[in-house]
């Protein structure tokens, strides 16, 4: 039996979730403790929402727990890139800030074509979304309001 196109979607949001929680938490190993205490309060903002994600997946699907391979290789591949930067801090924020407006993108669009019940489940996340992007926009100093 094929999935529901929304549990698709929701899967596929919860793995790029993931896989952006996963490049906070290689970037705040690697950037100084001021800005660590910031990434590290942005992953657990995105624990919650996976959190949220799996529970919905649960009422009938199973839960998505891992990334994607994607995932694992951009986190890599930003890693190598970032290392040979300069400003190494600067550089972090810049991928974060990237991967986390990719992310809300990602949502807005599932919300505007998701019917009424899961928009409103994936609509429930958009604070916390924009406030993440709020918050690594103004520390990259790329913020769009």
């Amino acid at each position: 039996m094929p999935r529901r196109p929304q549990a698709s979607t929701c899967h596929a949001l919860t793995r790029r979730s993931i896989d952006l929680r996963q490049l906070y938490r290689h970037a705040a190993r690697m950037c100084e403790p001021g800005l660590r205490m910031v990434l590290s309060d942005n992953a657990r903002t995105l624990d919650l929402l996976i959190a949220d994600l799996q529970a919905q997946s649960r009422s009938g699907d199973r839960a998505c727990l891992r990334g994607s391979w994607r995932g694992v290789v951009h986190r890599h591949l930003a890693g190598w890139l970032v290392h040979a930067a300069s400003r190494r801090d600067q550089a972090w924020l810049r991928v974060l800030a990237h991967g986390e407006s990719d992310l809300l993108h990602r949502f807005e669009h599932a919300i505007a074509i998701a019917p009424a019940a899961p928009a409103l489940v994936l609509r429930r996340q958009l604070p916390r979304l924009r406030g993440i992007h709020l918050d690594m926009h103004s520390l990259a100093g790329t913020a769009r309001y």
